[in-house]
């Protein structure tokens, strides 16, 4: 004689079973790799033979901006050599900011000599070259910039749906005195590769901006992300595109 009831019953535990086992498997996914862990995937996936510590050069960089305009960049680095160029148009003038072992120097239009106002204008400063540097070393080099001293990478890892997609997601902070935003790095759950980076300068106030990457230009056997699309974090709405042409020896 056989129980209906308790056939349902064996068979509805059964399913549950599985469901429970399916989604603490699903949930702990992501916590089967640390933070570091994961950082080393993206690492070797970008830059698998260690390259980026010796980049040399030279990046051509189209930026778009939503009323249409363009403008172009020509970015030179040299990290052995501790040395940074920027050459770019701004009001119709050739803007140049060098940095050379920490020294910065300026041209416009080729001259080295500027008015007050000419400085103020097209920001002619010690501060401003280094900013440059900064940004995109830290860009161009990313994840392994990730790797910089004073570096907070978050041991936990996040899965996450973002998009229309699922990422490895990792937080990232720095120590006082060397940053203070909040970044957030999605990973591709396969290959690790970078897709997408977000941060926050106050995230109670949802402001700062998430990039979303595609394409890739390969250089001295590294990969880089070729497309840039920048969004503000608050409402989505569209800020910039960078497109990376390419990358010439130096």
């Amino acid at each position: 004689m056989t129980i209906p009831f308790l056939k349902r019953s064996n068979a509805f535990c059964s399913i549950t079973l599985f469901l429970f086992c399916f989604l603490t498997f699903y949930n702990a996914s992501a916590q089967e790799i640390s933070g570091q862990e994961l950082l080393g995937k993206a690492i070797h996936y970008h830059d698998q033979k260690g390259n980026w510590d010796n980049f040399k050069g030279k990046l051509s960089v189209v930026m778009e901006m939503p009323n249409g305009n363009e403008r172009i960049s020509e970015i030179s680095i040299d990290l052995t050599n501790q040395y940074f160029k920027l050459s770019t148009v701004k009001n119709d003038k050739t803007v140049e900011y060098v940095v050379n072992n920490g020294k910065s120097i300026f041209s416009l239009d080729g001259k080295k000599e500027f008015t007050e106002e000419e400085v103020k204008t097209f920001n002619l400063t010690e501060a401003r070259a280094q900013f440059m540097q900064n940004y995109y070393t830290y860009l161009y080099g990313l994840p392994m910039k990730l790797k910089d001293p004073g570096t907070i990478i978050n041991s936990a890892v996040e899965r996450k749906n973002f998009l229309g997609k699922e990422y490895l997601v990792l937080k990232v902070k720095y120590e006082e005195g060397i940053g203070s935003d909040s970044w957030y790095f999605y990973f591709d759950p396969k290959t690790y590769a970078l897709k997408i980076y977000q941060f926050y300068h106050d995230e109670t106030k949802n402001d700062g901006e998430y990039i979303v990457l595609s394409g890739e230009e390969k250089f001295s056997g590294i990969k880089i992300p070729k497309v840039r699309v920048w969004y503000f974090n608050k409402d989505g709405s569209y800020l910039a595109t960078d497109t990376l042409k390419k990358v010439n020896d130096l």
